[in-house]
């Protein structure tokens, strides 16, 4: 950035929020607001659209804007934001299906996405489109599909579980301590993702308390929550001004980055001379980073960036879901009660391999009714890159960020009839035509139910996640009954992380 555009910057910085603010004060004494259309719906003013709506809601948008949507007749609100901007919420199936499959490529991550994460994930698969893109999802698809990986995750995960998770758990049901069960699991899912995606043992989970300290993780963290802060700032130039000048939050998030980057570095540069020390590529290890090398994709950028993507993809989704899982558990008993037979009933006493996982079908409907109420990713914007027009008629001009809404989606009578503030695992299930006792799953579609995205950038740990979630929930509730220590009546307390997932800005499962 020259001397002049900072200038430039700078003065659009000061006057442009002054003219706002003046402005704002004006309007509010002379101008009576207009009525609004629906009780239900937000005011829209001249020139701050529903901005004051939002900023009154902040502390609740992702259920403010699920209201907006489930009170829409199409499940659709156009949303306007201030000087004239429009964005598109969603909850149709028919128009997720037109985002993510039918028209793909009309909507991308867009500029704003990648240029404010950029930083951390760099061109990374999930701040890319097009052939960039493409690249990644082919390279890493041929890699996710190998029965060699599976086998890998699952021995990381077993390990990570009984090895570390069962005896802390036991250490504070022992003493009756009170542990943060959120940020345990992020620790769990932190470990065994950097030993699925670089071969390295974070050892950020400790199988006793306190919980230790670990520079990577903790510089990942601070990378991963100061860029999405970025996307809460009302002007852009705010950070990136902040950014120029080395100052304040942008100066801890570039010591951060570095710290990551760096030590990824020296990772790649290890595993590199490890495999040109080995006879064949064939004898590589099993971790992902050596997965990409031994064929060939030896740029370091290239592979720190893919890698780096995983571990925030799988750092994350996982343990909010298991967070909220072990929650609604809590609220539901009878639940618990039917998923803890499964348990005993179809695994030993030590371990639940990937076959007897694969079997525990009643758990694995009670995941995905769970995700239902609380996906990791709530909520998932695109920018148009051309002028179009949804299914339900919406129309979508070039440069418009369309958000679809899975949270909100869980929650809509149409897809899932009146019952559906029930947690209710059998809505998944299908008895026996035997008349058996034996359930059988039934999917749902990925457009009604797009939790794990779909179309083109379906999530390709999708499968691994679940045998996650199952081993984790078998491990824990064959010994354990996880209670919050918070009294009946004072509500939950867990948020959706990381922090980027609450602006619809997410990284997501591609």
């Amino acid at each position: 950035m020259s001397c002049f555009d900072l200038f430039s910057s700078l003065s659009h910085f000061i006057l442009f929020p002054s003219l706002f603010i003046i402005i704002s004060v004006v309007f509010f004494f002379f101008k009576s607001p207009p009525p609004p259309s629906s009780k239900n719906l937000p005011k829209v003013y001249p020139i701050f659209g529903s901005y004051f709506s939002f900023f009154a809601n902040i502390e609740r948008r992702i259920d403010w804007t699920a209201d907006l949507v489930r009170n829409s007749p199409s499940a659709t609100y156009i949303f306007h934001r201030p000087l004239g901007h429009r964005q598109v919420f969603t909850g149709n199936p028919a128009n997720v299906q037109h985002i993510l499959k039918t028209h793909f490529a009309k909507y991308e991550k867009g500029g704003v996405f990648k240029t404010t994460l950029r930083d951390v994930l760099g061109d990374g698969i999930f701040n890319s489109d097009g052939e960039s893109w493409k690249i990644q999802r082919q390279v890493s698809s041929h890699e996710f599909n190998t029965r060699s990986l599976r086998k890998f995750v699952e021995t990381v995960v077993d390990a990570e579980v009984n090895e570390r998770l069962v005896p802390l758990l036991a250490s504070a049901a022992k003493s009756r301590s009170v542990i943060d069960m959120q940020d345990i699991l992020q620790r769990f899912a932190f470990d065994n993702i950097c030993k699925i995606a670089f071969g390295f043992d974070a050892k950020y989970l400790s199988p006793s308390l306190p919980q230790p300290r670990a520079k990577f993780a903790e510089a990942f963290e601070d990378a991963v929550r100061i860029s999405s802060e970025r996307f809460r700032v009302f002007f852009s130039v705010t950070w990136r001004i902040k950014r120029f000048f080395n100052i304040g939050s942008e100066k801890h998030l570039r010591v951060a980055i570095s710290e990551v980057r760096e030590f990824a570095k020296q990772i790649v540069r290890e595993k590199k001379r490890e495999l040109s020390e080995k006879s064949s590529p064939e004898s590589a290890a099993d971790d992902l980073l050596s997965r990409f090398l031994s064929s060939g994709h030896s740029d370091e950028d290239f592979v720190i960036d893919i890698v780096i993507s995983f571990i925030l993809a799988g750092r994350d989704t996982t343990s909010a879901a298991l967070t909220w899982y072990f929650w609604l558990l809590h609220k539901n008993p009878e639940v618990e009660a039917k998923v803890r037979g499964e348990i005993m009933e179809k695994s030993d006493a030590h371990a639940a391999g990937y076959d007897d996982v694969k079997e525990m079908v009643y758990t694995h409907a009670s995941l995905c009714e769970s995700m239902r109420f609380y996906p990791p990713v709530p909520l998932d914007t695109k920018e148009a890159v051309s002028d179009d027009v949804l299914e339900d008629g919406t129309v979508v001009k070039k440069g418009m960020w369309v958000t679809y809404h899975p949270y909100a989606m869980g929650r809509l009578e149409q897809l899932w009839g009146k019952d559906w503030p029930e947690f209710r695992p059998e809505r998944w299930l299908r008895a026996a035509e035997d008349g058996g006792e034996k359930w059988t799953f039934v999917n749902r579609d990925a457009f009604s139910y797009p939790v794990f995205q779909a179309g083109p950038r379906v999530c390709l740990g999708k499968e691994m996640a679940f045998l996650q979630m199952k081993r984790v929930v078998a491990g824990v509730l064959r010994r354990f009954k996880v209670v919050p220590a918070a009294e009946e009546g004072g509500g939950a307390v867990v948020h959706f992380v990381p922090e980027l997932q609450d602006e619809g800005w997410v990284p997501g499962e591609d």
